[in-house]
């Protein structure tokens, strides 16, 4: 930016009043570790991530089974940053790879008395989230078996990668079908005569993963869920049917062990364990969280310690320093050891920030700030001063006392705002005016931002009647939280013809990987009490969607006429008003005005009720596919893998698969 003339002082002072980079900065959610993320210091606490990329280096190398475990514990005071190197970690195995990772959020965890298999859960959720190959993490470990499985018949094959092997698996298996073979059997078969130990069901499922169309019903089953018959029978694999809770309960940590084992072989996994102290709840044991999930690690440490674990695993546990010293380090059953093994019982403390760090962090958060607006600030912290940064990082704040400072005093002298009008409703036509120039350029992709400014919408309108559906209530609680995850941003509860309707909605502008991880959620109608699914997202983001990806089948799946969802196109000039009518009832007291009144004029007005994107999403689903890219379809799989002909034997069909 240096060779950048310097931006008029008044553009500057116009964005910063518009709007506040560090407002939601302090609280990292899961979705933040698995998401974009936020700007982070490499330097900041940078012994803790380096101790964790050093444990999973040493159980890679280690020649000893004894060794391919190992453990650590990351201690700090609330807000010191604990998650935010579990974000770094994620993140850095996302762009460089080395290693596969597992998230646990504690907090989401609603039943203690079966951890175990709320972890299975866990597990294959976070395998289901984008790797280093862009593909989820199952589909990267499925890739590298089916090619061992190819090489185990033909040395000569060449390695597919991940999406190749995705693009081409369900004409393969089509193909095979036309000449009554089974494709999933022969492949299984060979993965197996390499991993005799494993077990063939998980083997199947994990190579499911490769499937379009069956992924979503592989992973449920590897979650420890329940398949119909039918869809069990179609993929090979038990149905899990009859089971209760607690028989899955007793399973999981046996299906924990086989997944490890298996994708271990691949690549080191790191199982990261959060938030313990957060859940207040406790077994029915009278364990608290803290103690149960030391339990559950001393479990997987003592299941895994002898196991095949090709290339090892890690597992960090974060915790409040006194959660370590006055419930975790005092426990019995040799636990301690087993929760911190790589320091020897000695937890990882976390550092507070100083003054240059503070300098660094308020520059990285203003970097993106001002770069997304086309601006070139007088200085890298403006509008800060670095002295004034130094000053206030002497007091070694936390990271999230640093960022919630920086909210607070985000701001510059402005001119005094003109006399506002006498009359209520001038007053508000002139707050409006005033909020609809702000730029919203980069809070168009902001899930959380329109996700509140359509909330602020909807309850707007509680008790009216838009196109036949009366708006009775609208609730962002969706439950089950933990399977929900904050990807379902709110639920629309009213009536239509008479009959109760629930519309999930989610708002979704981030990477493909969030998309299908919202859709997930917004097809399963039964688990999160909806009646119909709506997506809001840009229509370039849609169309950007190939046909052949795991995105565009389930968003096939949404406006099916069994689910009769829909997509809606978030345009700028419909959301920009609720964004501006959010704004000025954030800032009443700045206008001389009530939250009624408001509330009162914007009724009077029928702002919100001829709001374009609100009525859309009321509306009757069209059922329509929107269009979207084609593939390049010269790349048939047949020019890589022979169909086998029918006088073919099973063994001999794999050898035909590549030209």
């Amino acid at each position: 930016m240096n060779n950048i003339p310097v931006s008029p002082i008044e553009t500057l002072n116009a964005a910063i009043q518009n709007h506040n980079p560090f407002s939601k900065a302090g609280i990292v959610k899961e979705q933040d570790i698995w998401g974009k993320g936020f700007p982070d210091i490499p330097t900041l606490n940078a012994h803790a991530s380096d101790a964790i990329f050093q444990a999973v280096e040493k159980v890679q190398t280690s020649q000893s089974s004894q060794e391919k475990v190992t453990s650590l514990v990351l201690t700090a005071q609330q807000g010191v940053g604990k998650s935010h190197i579990l974000s770094r970690t994620r993140h850095r195995l996302e762009s460089n790879g080395g290693a596969l990772f597992v998230y646990a959020s504690v907090n989401n965890y609603t039943d203690l008395n079966l951890i175990k298999y709320q972890f299975q859960q866990t597990l294959a959720n976070s395998l289901s989230h984008t790797g280093s190959q862009s593909v989820m993490q199952w589909q990267e470990i499925a890739a590298a078996m089916a090619n061992e499985g190819f090489k185990a018949i033909n040395s000569a094959s060449q390695n597919l990668s991940p999406q190749e092997l995705i693009d081409r698996f369900d004409r393969v298996c089509a193909s095979w079908a036309t000449k009554n073979k089974n494709f999933m059997n022969t492949l299984t078969k060979q993965v197996l005569k390499t991993k005799s130990k494993a077990d063939p069901y998980i083997v199947r499922a994990v190579l499911w993963t490769l499937s379009e169309s069956e992924t979503p019903f592989a992973i449920k089953w590897l979650s420890g869920e329940e398949l119909d018959k039918s869809k069990a029978e179609e993929l090979g694999l038990p149905a899990n049917s009859g089971k209760t809770n607690q028989d899955r309960e007793a399973e999981s940590l046996n299906n924990v062990q086989q997944i490890l084992n298996l994708v271990s072989y691949y690549s080191p996994v790191i199982i990261c364990f959060d938030e313990i102290d957060v859940n207040t709840s406790c077994r029915d044991d009278g364990l608290t969280t803290p103690q149960v999930i030391a339990d559950l690690v001393k479990r997987l440490y003592d299941t895994l310690e002898h196991s095949d674990l090709g290339q090892g695993l890690v597992i960090i546990t974060v915790m409040m320093p006194y959660t370590w010293t006055d419930t975790v380090n005092v426990m019995s059953g040799g636990i301690p050891d087993r929760v911190s093994t790589y320091t020897q019982r000695k937890p990882i403390d976390l550092k507070y920030l100083n003054g240059d760090s503070l300098v660094d962090l308020v520059g990285l958060w203003l970097q993106d700030f001002y770069q997304v607006r086309n601006l070139n600030p007088p200085h890298p912290v403006y509008p800060f001063e670095e002295t004034q940064l130094r000053e206030h990082g002497r007091g070694k704040p936390t990271v999230r006392e640093a960022l919630n400072w920086c909210a607070e005093n985000f701001q510059v002298f402005m001119p005094p705002m003109p006399e506002l009008p006498e009359d209520p409703i001038e007053r508000f036509e002139f707050a409006l005016t005033k909020e609809l120039e702000a730029d919203i350029r980069e809070e168009m992709e902001d899930n959380s931002t329109i996700a509140q400014a359509i909330y602020f919408g909807f309850e707007t309108l509680k008790g009216q009647t838009i196109d036949k559906v009366t708006v009775d209530d609208i609730t962002a609680e969706i439950k089950p939280k933990a399977k929900n995850a904050g990807w379902i941003g709110f639920k629309i509860i009213g009536t239509e013809n008479g009959k109760a309707i629930k519309i999930g909605v989610a708002i979704i502008q981030t990477s493909q990987s969030e998309l299908v991880a919202a859709l997930k959620r917004l097809i399963d109608y039964q688990t999160f009490d909806l009646t119909r699914g709506c997506l809001v997202r840009s229509q370039s983001k849609i169309e950007n969607i190939k046909k052949t990806s795991k995105a565009y089948k389930l968003l096939e799946e949404l406006v099916s006429v069994e689910k009769g969802g829909e997509i809606v196109y978030l345009v700028e000039e419909q959301i920009k008003p609720l964004m501006a009518l959010r704004a000025v009832c954030k800032k009443c007291r700045d206008y001389n005005l009530t939250e009624d009144q408001v509330f009162e004029f914007i009724s009077q007005k029928h702002l919100t009720f001829e709001n374009p994107l609100l009525r859309e999403i009321l509306s009757d689903p069209s059922g329509e596919m929107p269009v979207v890219d084609d593939e390049d379809e010269s790349l048939l799989l047949e020019d890589i893998f022979n169909p086998p002909s029918s006088d073919d034997t099973d063994d001999g069909d794999l050898s035909d698969l590549f030209s």
